[in-house]
């Protein structure tokens, strides 16, 4: 379906857009919005690789009969008071890139609202589809797309790609398109990753033992040709290492397992059970492939992982806030879009080029 196209001029002042993403949030925390979320979520064939024939009436049935209201009690105890820790974290990473980014870009002698910043969700609000309409309407002409996964999955980043050619099925004027496909190995991010540890370390003091824990996916994921194994442990050796930590400080595993089939292990909640029960008595959590606290950060490892890690004997577990909004982070951030925007940040034509361009269009019958 056409989608109306944002008022033309020929006199205008092209711009760079960049499109941040991330995975979604239900709009509220009961059963009806979790619902609506996880229908669109699980209806996704990457995220679900089962035939439709056979995940439809298991999704529309058990699944989203039962799920949301147990999901909806865990969206519950971390919901603030503005809303979805995921949607609060990833408006205020807005709002800061598109500051830091408009210093950047005066450094280089471009104009500070060059490059204008919008934020979407791969599954429910904001939509990526209304955050690029956003973008178009404020002039953009090219659009970089930074899905916000330092692992590329086909389930994550993937998905978030398939999301962007859909939307632009509907457009005229396709803009010129750039996407940052992971960053797991970028310098910037790493040492982002290790300021906030040791930001926390030295406030709180240091667990005996270090687990990083990144989402899991199905191992057949792995066998199909996804990176994203790969990719996590190459973080977590390259952070482990930014940490200054022996191979016996650390631990990779991964959590989020959904279903009967065998996931990427090794598992976080297994590991944490042996810490406990191997006498660790204090593990810190941290979760590298998450750069903003969400569900999966706050709920599963800082309430569920605490209470299996102190049944099974250990004494304290300490969730480690994501990246969110530290100043290393936006930094890196920052960085990350500049260098995918090489190329792109040229001067845009000043008053008397546009004057010139609007005058000639004019004499060819051009209304505007």
């Amino acid at each position: 379906m056409s989608r109306p196209e944002p008022p033309f001029a020929h006199d205008r002042t092209p711009k760079i857009g960049v499109l941040l993403v991330n995975l979604g949030t239900p709009d509220a925390p009961t059963s009806a919005a979790v619902r609506r979320y996880l229908a669109q979520f699980l209806s996704d064939p990457r995220v679900v690789e089962i035939p439709a024939a056979i995940w439809r009436p298991l999704l529309h049935g058990p699944v989203l009969m039962s799920r949301p209201r147990k999901s909806a009690a865990k969206y519950a105890k971390i919901w603030t008071k503005d809303g979805s820790p995921l949607l609060v974290h990833s408006l205020r990473q807005r709002t800061l890139l598109r500051g830091a980014l408009g210093e950047r870009l005066k450094r280089l002698g471009l104009p500070s609202d060059f490059c204008p910043v919008e934020f979407g969700m791969r599954y429910g609000n904001p939509s990526m589809g209304g955050a690029i309409d956003a973008l178009r309407a404020a002039g953009a002409e090219k659009i970089l797309v930074f899905p916000l996964y330092p692992q590329y999955a086909a389930s994550t980043t993937g998905t978030a790609i398939d999301a962007v050619g859909e939307h632009m099925a509907g457009i005229r004027w396709v803009p010129g398109l750039r996407f940052v496909d992971a960053f797991a190995r970028d310098a910037g991010y790493l040492s982002a990753l290790a300021q906030v540890v040791n930001d926390y370390w030295m406030k709180e003091g240091r667990g005996e033992h270090l687990v990083l824990s990144f989402h899991g996916l199905p191992k057949r994921t792995l066998d199909l040709g996804d990176p994203y194994h790969c990719q996590c442990h190459a973080t977590a050796r390259l952070l482990a290492r930014e940490l200054g930590l022996a191979d016996t400080q650390w631990t990779l595993a991964f959590q989020s397992r959904f279903g009967r089939a065998q996931w990427l292990q090794p598992y976080t909640s297994d590991k944490l059970v042996a810490l406990a029960k191997g006498g660790t008595r204090r593990v810190d959590v941290f979760c590298p492939g998450f750069v903003a606290d969400c569900l999966e950060t706050l709920e599963e490892i800082g309430i569920e992982g605490r209470a299996m890690f102190e049944k099974a004997g250990g004494t304290a577990l300490r969730a480690i806030p994501c990246l969110n909004g530290h100043p290393a982070w936006i930094a890196a951030l920052t960085d990350l879009a500049l260098a995918n925007l090489q190329g792109w940040l040229t001067a845009p034509p000043d008053a008397d080029a546009r004057a010139l361009t609007l005058a000639r269009a004019k004499t060819l019958g051009a209304m505007r």
